[in-house]
């Protein structure tokens, strides 16, 4: 609500009592000042929040509940300290403690004891009401401040210039400089490459805790002050600059007295016209209030985020179960008919697998599923999976490649980045659906490069990267929904036709794999969704095929075949074992690692450790089996999960070095999977 001059000049007057309120009103009306009469707190309330210069009130008229009030003067901006003047009962000694506190609790206050002149409250009402002028200058000038900060901008552009131009403006342009940059709490440096001389302003040793003037400041002494985590990224912006001549860097810094403070660093290379570098010049800001309040607001996006995730989780998951729960209550109720009990199994195995399929898409958005990633050209891949994309597509889609021959290798999952592409194209050809005009979806691969500023918000690095778009002509999505897409559960389609988890499965893929998604789209034109991948050292090998496996023959156990089985979950464990011995595997259970050493350590026979990874006890699995194969080499592991706790974990479960079985899964994925760990494929 806007407020008038005449309410910022007003003094509001709270006098429930006799005829204070009238006579104190007469009195300042007749040393013009306008007043506005409140006849209970409420009404002052209300004055305050219209806007006021002052307010008066009387000792009495505080005995009642403030919280209302103390709640307003809390909620002041920084500018603000709202003046009262309080008419008191004159006291013979001490005030009693409790009035005492109340005043010093509404701040600046001017205290008039009665009785009083009428020329006291006239005065007192004109001083506070020039105090309250000073505040609103205050006001004011942080508006200017603000405005001074885009002006400073200017000014530093053109300031290079000016200097090679004349060199006798340099003072008075620097005089100018450090003036606005003091006014718009930032600070000024420069560094000389010739002679290494640096300079800053007061304002810079200020930021890093220093009382005066710090120590001599170089680039070592920066990064002495940047924190150890942030240091890298310090690196790479230094790096960075003499390719850019700009230096764009945000980190976080320990001041002298250890307190850690967000800044914001800029500046630019000055060189010679043999492109030599001759001086680098910027400004310095801290941003740390600025990042809580970014901090908070992210917060508050993601636990919405989070209650959009568990309501969809909840409510598919609940479907699955009602399958589920449905057909086993069936079954029991009636195992004799067997027909009947093989159908409700079947859609009850099923509904099992639907919900398999939707805590992986939820694990690949979360970044915790296993990932095997290999390094290849994308374009094979791209290639190899262009028959089922087209069915994807179906018949009345265009599919259109056009793929850089030249395309540098990039290390992924191979099965993930199918199942991304296909997500792809399936939003793709249902976003084409009923709308006239020719249905085209384009798939591209390309070669680019993402300097600094590309990359600024994505939490990638800048570097060489692989471009995978996918781009329809379908209807677009709508600039208030473009933000949401990748939430998990938020989908642009009717219900029914989208789970949401489409592309968060993309989302976290590409971030499992060091990348990016960025999607592009204009209503009624169509969309266009890119996946960057970082581009790889190592040459690409021969892409492993992520289709069904060959048909395997069920393997059972050979002549006393041990497996070391560790689960710490009872139920999982009672069916591992189950499942083992009708292979007739000798099972051997442990139910941490720490038990599964002890069988270790000792002389029993065991052929395989089968191993959950994620367990408890200080020890996981993958550990387990590294200390498993120093204790027996050559001794055979195959580990399962349907979770990674820790993203450093998955990566180097997928790396090869360990074979994973992912929960869940049947008795004859875990015969294959056992048979091909053992290698024993002729019995």
């Amino acid at each position: 609500m806007s407020v008038s001059i005449a309410d910022e000049e007003r003094v509001l007057i709270l006098a429930p009592r006799g005829r204070d309120a009238a006579v104190t009103g007469q009195v300042l009306a007749q040393a013009g000042t306008g007043t506005e009469p409140c006849p209970d707190m409420a009404a002052l309330l209300d004055g305050l929040a219209a806007g006021a210069g002052a307010a008066l009130v009387t000792e009495e008229a505080l005995d009642g509940d403030l919280d209302a009030l103390f709640a307003w003067l809390d909620a002041q901006p920084a500018w603000s300290d709202f003046p009262f003047i309080v008419l008191a009962t004159r006291q013979a000694g001490r005030r009693p403690e409790r009035a005492a506190r109340l005043l010093a609790r509404l701040g600046n206050v001017v205290l008039l004891e009665r009785p009083v002149n009428a020329e006291t409250p006239a005065s007192a009402a004109a001083s506070a009401l020039r105090a309250r002028r000073r505040q609103y200058q205050a006001r004011e000038y942080l508006l200017e401040r603000e405005r001074a900060q885009e002006q400073l901008r200017r000014s530093n552009e053109d300031l290079e210039r000016r200097v090679a131009e004349r060199t006798r403006e340099v003072e008075a342009a620097h005089e100018t400089l450090a003036f606005a940059l003091d006014a718009a709490g930032m600070a000024s440096w420069d560094l000389d490459y010739v002679t290494g001389v640096s300079r800053r302003s007061p304002r810079y040793d200020a930021v890093f805790g220093y009382a005066g003037e710090g120590p001599a400041w170089d680039r070592q002494v920066l990064l002495y002050h940047i924190v150890e985590e942030d240091r890298g990224i310090a690196e790479r912006a230094f790096a960075a600059t003499l390719e850019t001549d700009a230096l764009d860097l945000e980190c976080r810094v320990r001041r002298v007295d250890g307190a850690i403070r967000w800044i914001a660093l800029q500046g630019r290379i000055k060189r010679d016209a043999s492109g030599a570098p001759l001086r680098i010049a910027g400004i310095l800001m801290d941003r740390s209030d600025q990042r809580l309040t970014e901090e908070a607001l992210r917060q508050a996006q993601k636990m919405e985020a989070i209650g959009q995730l568990t309501g969809g989780v909840a409510h598919d998951f609940n479907n699955l179960l009602t399958v589920i729960v449905g057909g086993l209550d069936m079954m029991l109720r009636r195992p004799e008919q067997v027909d009947r009990v093989k159908r409700l199994a079947e859609a009850a195995m099923g509904a099992a697998r639907r919900g398999e399929q939707l805590t992986q898409q939820l694990l690949a958005f979360s970044r915790r599923q296993m990932l095997r990633p290999q390094t290849l050209n994308p374009n094979r891949l791209l290639l190899d999976f262009k028959p089922l994309a087209e069915r994807a597509a179906g018949g009345a889609v265009e599919l259109a490649f056009d793929l850089d021959p030249a395309l540098d290798p990039i290390r992924i999952d191979p099965a993930q980045f199918e199942a991304a592409v296909l997500n792809l194209i399936v939003n793709a050809r249902d976003a084409m659906e009923g709308r006239d005009g020719h249905a085209r979806i384009a798939m591209t691969s390309r070669n680019a490069r993402l300097d600094t500023a590309a990359v600024a918000d994505r939490g990638v690095p800048p570097g060489p990267y692989i471009v995978v778009s996918v781009t329809d002509t379908g209807s677009g999505i709508p600039p208030d929904k473009l933000q949401r897409v990748f939430e998990p559960f938020f989908t642009t389609k009717e219900v029914g036709k989208g789970t949401g988890l489409g592309l968060s499965q993309v989302y976290g893929f590409t971030r499992s794999a060091g990348g990016f998604a960025h999607i592009d789209s204009v209503v009624g034109a169509g969309t266009t969704v890119s996946l960057y991948f970082p581009r790889s050292a190592d040459p690409a090998g021969e892409e492993v095929g992520t289709g069904p496996a060959a048909a395997i023959p069920l393997r059972r156990a050979g002549e006393g075949e041990t497996v070391l089985l560790v689960e710490d979950d009872e139920q999982v464990l009672a069916m591992a074992t189950e499942s083992l011995e009708e292979l007739r595997y000798r099972v051997v259970v442990a139910r941490n690692a720490a038990e599964a050493l002890g069988h270790l350590t000792g002389v029993e026979r065991i052929d395989i450790l089968f191993s959950d990874v994620v367990m408890p006890g200080g020890m996981n699995g993958s550990q387990l089996a590294v200390e498993a194969q120093r204790l027996r080499p050559g001794i055979k592991v195959l580990l399962t999960s349907g979770y990674v706790a820790n993203l450093d974990e998955g990566q180097v479960i997928g790396r090869g070095e360990l074979p994973v079985l992912n929960k869940p899964y049947r008795r004859d994925e875990l015969a294959r999977s056992l048979r091909l760990v053992l290698g024993g494929g002729e019995r």
